[in-house]
């Protein structure tokens, strides 16, 4: 290709390797200085003497080029550009440095297996060669071309065309003088002459939506959890008490950022004992009414709450308060707006070309096509960026059901079999194993936890063992289960009885959490305490007893902010809760129990220890439908601790109840649901009971108790 040729290209923006032209470039002994500069007057090369090494312009399109000794050429030359209004500016060439990307990393992109690719690609504040700048990197391997434009070339994109390195399909240039702070995209010319400005894929920081520029970002913050990180790398979640209060950070309360609710909302939860916090996605997205589960940012905390190290200082605060931070996050669609991932570099790049498998009928949204190398890579990068670059203790992913399957929501016809004529997603399933395997052998003691809604088996087993490798999956049978029982008039339970006993069925069949969550209380599905029946009374009561009976279940606990309360009204995400409802006794009486049984629930080995084996649980009686009663016994991991949970889900009171007991002495009542601390009748057996020497269901020993009405009465030896 000859330089007039090249030259053509530039000026048509059309350039794959602009430094081939622009820069300095040997021509026998001496140096030939290219710079394109459209609307400059004059262009100069500022030498070692102290001198100007004037350019002429050579192509009216405002290409300028020259020969100087290379003796006196530095080796990042810096330019003097003279506009018609009189402005000069001097800047280092960017056509001066060789690429920031070596061998190594590009081969990593191309194999998938660049873990900390967040490090290459993107925006990377730094010095190349000793010269401060900002080297902006980009995987568009069916662009034409691209360039960086931004807040500091006013956003134009002549200025800044980018090179492309090789069959990697990235993109690279390094720009001298860029800041943290700057807003950029990438202008890309695809094949067929379309030109479109794009968000950075791999952006660290992002504009406050609706605007959607990314900018440029370096961490600043000196993080102090050191001592959270150690505990976490030595723990063993699945053994441990994990009691999980689920919110949506704009809605907790409005107004708060990052660093405000790290205080307040930390201070809340610790007072309430639970063990972790899960936030509903704080990844960048651009429309507030998806809670986030649109994202558009996979490397980015959204720009609503503050910047990416508050976010930080957020979890960093959280952690100093003993307090756990799980993230959702959602490898499983994107968003299809056109300055996002869609159709990216004029193809569909992140995103399957078959709509039978690249768009999802539901959410009107786009598929990751994780067959590819590189967008696994991205994947699994995003993961590793939250809990490495952010600290965060786990990950719950969003809609694992919906990757798993290739007839998802599709009907015959709209579907594509795999390979082997199948339903099942080989390439997401080899996605969610791989990335289960490394971000466990990565981050010791995080959580990874799937919510799957089918009966795909070994979701929470090991990979070796052929399965997904999630330490947790959501339990959403019992969820539904229960609710359903709970929503039931009294009068009709009976015949519904073992809607509740049937989750001992499959109980340790996965490690599962129990989950109260968020898509239980929108969508006119009313809150928890509207599903209720009955009088407020009743409503209330019977929301205490679900708590009790579901903190005394096997599995893991997780509660939506406002479960809590006893909110009335269901979730709205433009509004904070009702926090005027705790001015009520029955409401505050509901958080009381909430606390207690966290406490509770932290305090007694038998109800954490043995939550995935069945050693760890014993029915007492499993059938009395005919009084809404269930009885049951969990045990801890040497046998020794023992609480016994019975559950009284009728507007009776149950006198003279015979309760098997496996230990004799004292058993004292821990809790009762009915208690008027928490607004109940204040039934119950004056704070414990004799055992006797009678064997009763299955036990050795039992003791005659009063079951309150609509309640959940808890028994333990006495210590």
């Amino acid at each position: 290709m000859t330089v007039a040729d090249e030259i053509e290209l530039l000026l048509r923006r059309e350039h794959p390797d602009p430094h081939h032209l622009l820069g300095a470039h040997a021509r026998g002994r001496r140096v030939v200085v290219r710079a394109y500069r459209p609307d400059a007057d004059r262009v100069a090369v500022l030498l070692e003497d102290g001198e100007r090494g004037e350019l002429a312009r050579v192509h009216q399109g405002g290409l300028f080029e020259g020969e100087l000794d290379p003796e006196l050429l530095p080796a990042h030359h810096r330019l003097e550009v003279s506009y018609p209004d009189g402005l000069t500016v001097e800047l280092v060439d960017p056509y001066s440095f060789l690429p920031t990307l070596g061998e190594l990393d590009l081969h990593l992109v191309m194999q998938g297996r660049h873990e900390r690719l967040y490090e290459k690609l993107g925006a990377r504040v730094g010095e190349s060669d000793g010269v401060p700048g900002t080297a902006f990197a980009v995987w568009a391997p069916n662009a034409r071309s691209i360039a960086v434009v931004g807040d500091f070339n006013g956003w134009d994109g002549s200025l800044h065309p980018m090179r492309t390195l090789g069959a990697s399909g990235v993109w690279e240039l390094f720009l001298p003088g860029v800041e943290p702070g700057a807003h950029y995209k990438f202008e890309l010319r695809t094949q067929d002459g379309g030109v479109g400005l794009k968000a950075d894929p791999v952006a660290q920081a992002s504009e406050l939506a609706p605007q959607n520029a990314s900018v440029v970002f370096r961490s600043a913050h000196r993080w102090a959890d050191e001592e959270w990180l150690r505990a976490r790398r030595a723990s063993e979640p699945l053994g441990e008490p994990i009691s999980i209060y689920e919110l949506h950070l704009g809605s907790w309360r409005q107004g708060l950022g990052y660093q405000e609710a790290a205080e307040q909302l930390g201070a809340y939860v610790r007072e309430l004992g639970f063990t972790h916090v899960e936030l509903m996605p704080i990844m960048e997205h651009p429309f507030a009414g998806s809670w986030g589960y649109q994202v558009t940012g996979f490397f980015a905390p959204t720009a609503r709450f503050g910047s990416p190290d508050d976010f930080r200082a957020f979890v960093d605060s959280l952690h100093r308060q003993g307090i756990g931070v799980i993230l959702d996050w959602v490898p499983a669609h994107f968003p299809r707006d056109e300055w996002a991932l869609a159709r990216f570099d004029g193809t569909a790049l992140y995103e399957h070309a078959d709509p039978r498998r690249g768009a999802h009928p539901d959410w009107g949204t786009l598929v990751f096509n994780t067959a590819r190398n590189e967008v696994r890579n991205f994947l699994l990068a995003s993961g590793l960026l939250w809990l490495s670059e952010y600290h965060a203790d786990g990950l719950r992913l969003d809609a694992v059901a919906s990757m798993l399957y290739l007839d998802y929501s599709r009907r015959p016809g709209e579907w594509v079999p795999n390979a082997h004529g199948g339903r099942e997603d080989l390439d997401n399933i080899a996605f969610l194993r791989e990335l289960n395997e490394v971000i466990h052998a990565t981050e010791p003691g995080m959580i990874s936890a799937a919510e799957e809604s089918t009966s795909w088996p070994g979701v929470s087993r090991p990979v070796y063992l052929g399965g997904l490798g999630f330490g947790l999956k959501w339990n959403m049978g019992w969820m539904h289960d229960t609710l359903d029982y709970f929503a039931i008039d009294p009068v009709y339970r009976q015949y519904h009885h073992h809607e509740l006993t049937f989750s001992m069925i499959y109980a340790f069949s996965e490690n599962f959490v129990l989950p109260l969550s968020h898509d239980e209380v929108v969508h006119g599905k009313g809150s928890l305490l509207a599903k209720m029946p009955g009088d407020r009374w009743q409503q209330l009561a019977n929301l205490r007893a679900l708590y009790a009976y579901m903190w005394a279940h096997p599995g893991k606990k997780l509660l939506f902010m406002g479960g809590e309360l006893a909110q009335e009204a269901e979730w709205n995400h433009d509004r904070s809760l009702d926090w005027h409802l705790l001015d009520q006794p029955g409401h505050a009486g509901v958080q009381r129990l909430v606390r207690d049984l966290n406490a509770i629930y932290r305090a007694e080995p038998a109800l954490y220890e043995v939550d995935f084996e069945p050693h760890g649980f014993r029915w007492l009686d499993a059938n009395d439908g005919a009084r809404n009663i269930l009885a049951f016994v969990r045990l801890s991991a040497d046998g020794g601790r023992a609480l016994v949970c019975i559950c009284n889900l009728s507007p009776l009171p149950r006198l003279h109840y015979r309760a098997g007991l496996p230990f004799g002495g004292h058993w004292s009542e821990l809790l009762n649901s009915d208690s008027e601390h928490y607004g109940g009748s204040n039934m119950g057996n004056y704070g414990g009971v004799e055992a006797e020497e009678n064997p009763w269901q299955g036990q050795p020993f039992s003791a005659e108790l009063t079951l309150p009405p609509l309640a959940a009465v808890w028994l333990a030896p006495a210590r």
